[in-house]
């Protein structure tokens, strides 16, 4: 109520202005209350039928033709309505009362029909879980929350959705919230440990550096396709699907051949049309793989001095919105809009700490090897485009991950160089952490998932796509994997939760970190040096042919 108060009373003020502004200028007007008085007379209806017809008092209608008070903007519409005239000659901008039949409409998009990726009344649910996880002091608005969330799709929930977001933002962090997690490039350098001592130098053997490359892009491709079929399915159904083609626990691919033989008839989720057959002969288009292309032609652009700016551009003039998904839809909805990055990310993107900048980040890795901190930051730059805090950082330390796998195949080290790129105060930072000390602890991998499950769960969107959930799953495959590339990714994906992303992440690190000729032929020749994409101006390109394009972005000492 007190929002859609706030909400009238803020458009009668705009009314009143927009008729001192008319009225300074000259222009010769009569007053809301006089054509009220007059269209109610011609038309023979007295004020107590007038009232009825609009659900207020007769003392209302004497208020209105008196000037004493204004009607609110819901019953000027239906007052045009009722005598056939337009709003522009209710509100005192026209002298004509005749109506075109257009000028009078109120022009509103089919709400009912907005995605929720791109409607933030859609979001308020994910909106609220986001801000008490930043800390934000908003338990006396959870109920208000829920109940706008709850209202039908119109534009007073878009309304009443615009003012919260207003309200939500402006608040701070309580005072005893647990992390310091900066947005400031500067700030999060401050926060972070620093790199580790570098023990071996940047290999500079050009056969041995494209190895390293041509590991991290198939290695992120083949885990990429392992997860692709099963991309959002849940662990019940993941079981009875792996278990039925002797694929459990999973340790290879998921072919539609295995599918075919098997009951389905308890398993809910579509399976079928999302595999693909041995023969399909290429990696087919997917966002985790089109955000390695996309982020070379930033650089073959830009170079690598690239601003958040200049991926933004490549994002619009690459692909069109259905190529983007959650954080990164909202972020393009904001482009398009006129928000320029950061403000991109974060105008009303309930999704601002979601997966989606983790897995665009590894070409950053490729490129600068040995040299995490420069990867880490070109991975900032890209991800503000769209993200906030976590959702950022998750982006900084897959990069410098990647960078630190050109040097060493030691996991750990690997793991502790991205974190030491991120603030230590940070939500992100504890929980790889403690995945870490849970495995030198000796906590069993079939454990360390079950925990990691436990406290995220999967029916939730929130927790399935969020950059932390995901990185603790990332975090313990490759520990737990043993520098095994398909072990590894199994493992990955197994886990369910974002399992394409996952694949992704600890196929781009390990292979990296082993190299190209490291990694079993079972994996890599499923995609017969094939990647497809969505981009314009790519269509089909050689795995290979990038790599070697990748190498040409390596700065040269």
């Amino acid at each position: 109520q007190v929002a859609k108060i706030a909400t009238q009373s803020w458009l009668q003020n705009v009314l009143i202005c927009f008729i001192i502004v008319l009225k300074k200028k000259g222009v010769t007007i009569m007053s809301i209350s006089e054509k009220i008085y007059a269209l109610r007379t011609k038309s023979g209806v007295t004020q107590e039928v007038f009232a009825e017809k609009l659900a207020v008092s007769r003392q209302s209608v004497q208020k209105w033709e008196s000037g004493v008070s204004l009607p609110t903007i819901d019953k000027l519409i239906t007052m045009a309505t009722i005598f056939n005239v337009s709003m522009d000659y209710l509100c005192d901008r026209a002298d004509s009362a005749v109506s075109d039949g257009r000028t009078d409409k109120e022009y509103v998009p089919d709400y009912g029909k907005m995605h929720s990726w791109e409607s933030y009344a859609k979001s308020l649910e994910i909106e609220y879980r986001q801000l008490v996880d930043e800390g934000k002091d908003v338990d006396n608005l959870k109920d208000v929350f829920s109940a706008v969330e709850k209202m039908p799709s119109s534009k007073r929930k878009d309304e009443i959705a615009d003012l919260l977001f207003k309200i939500v933002d402006s608040l701070p962090i309580k005072g005893d919230y647990g992390y310091v997690e900066p947005n400031d490039y500067s700030a999060i350098k401050t926060l972070s440990d620093g790199c580790l001592p570098n023990e071996i130098p940047a290999e500079s053997d050009g056969e041995i550096l494209l190895d390293k490359v041509k590991g991290g892009w198939y290695g992120r491709i083949c885990g990429c396709y392992l997860g692709k079929p099963v991309e959002c399915i849940k662990m019940p159904d993941l079981k009875k699907v792996l278990t039925r083609t002797g694929n459990y626990p999973l340790h290879r691919y998921i072919d539609l051949e295995d599918i075919e033989k098997i009951d389905l008839s308890d398993v809910s989720f579509p399976i079928k049309p999302r595999s693909y057959p041995k023969n399909f002969n290429k990696m087919p288009s997917d966002d985790d793989t089109n955000y390695m292309l996309i982020a070379y032609e930033v650089l073959k652009r830009y170079g690598r001095d690239f601003t958040s700016s200049d991926v933004a551009e490549v994002w619009l003039s690459t692909q069109t919105k259905y190529a983007y998904c959650t954080a990164e839809r909202v972020a393009y909805i904001n482009l398009i809009n006129g928000y320029v990055p950061p403000e991109s990310g974060e105008y009303k993107n309930a999704y601002r700490e979601w997966i989606g900048a983790q897995i665009r980040s590894d070409f950053y890795g490729y490129i600068n090897p040995g040299d995490p901190e420069t990867a880490a930051e070109m991975a900032y730059r890209d991800a503000r485009v769209s993200h906030v805090k976590n959702g950022v950082y998750g982006s900084m330390w897959v990069a410098a991950m990647i960078a630190e796998a050109y040097v060493t195949d030691d996991v750990k080290r690997i793991i502790l160089t991205g974190l030491s790129q991120i603030p230590s105060t940070s939500r992100l930072h504890k929980s790889i952490s403690d995945i870490i000390e849970n495995y030198e602890k000796g906590v069993s991998a079939e454990s360390c998932i079950a925990d990691i499950r436990t406290r995220w769960n999967e029916e939730s969107s929130y927790d399935w796509c969020h950059t932390i959930s995901n990185a603790e799953i990332v975090t313990a495959a490759l520990l737990y994997g043993n520098k095994d590339y398909g072990k590894s990714i199994c493992m990955a994906v197994g886990a369910c939760f974002d399992t394409d992303c996952n694949g992704a992440t600890v196929g781009s690190v390990l292979g990296t970190a082993i190299g190209y000729n490291a990694i079993p032929s079972y994996w890599k020749d499923r995609v017969n040096d094939t990647l497809e994409s969505t981009l314009a101006g790519y269509g089909s390109v050689s795995i290979g042919d990038m790599a070697e394009k990748t190498l040409g972005f390596i700065k040269k000492n």
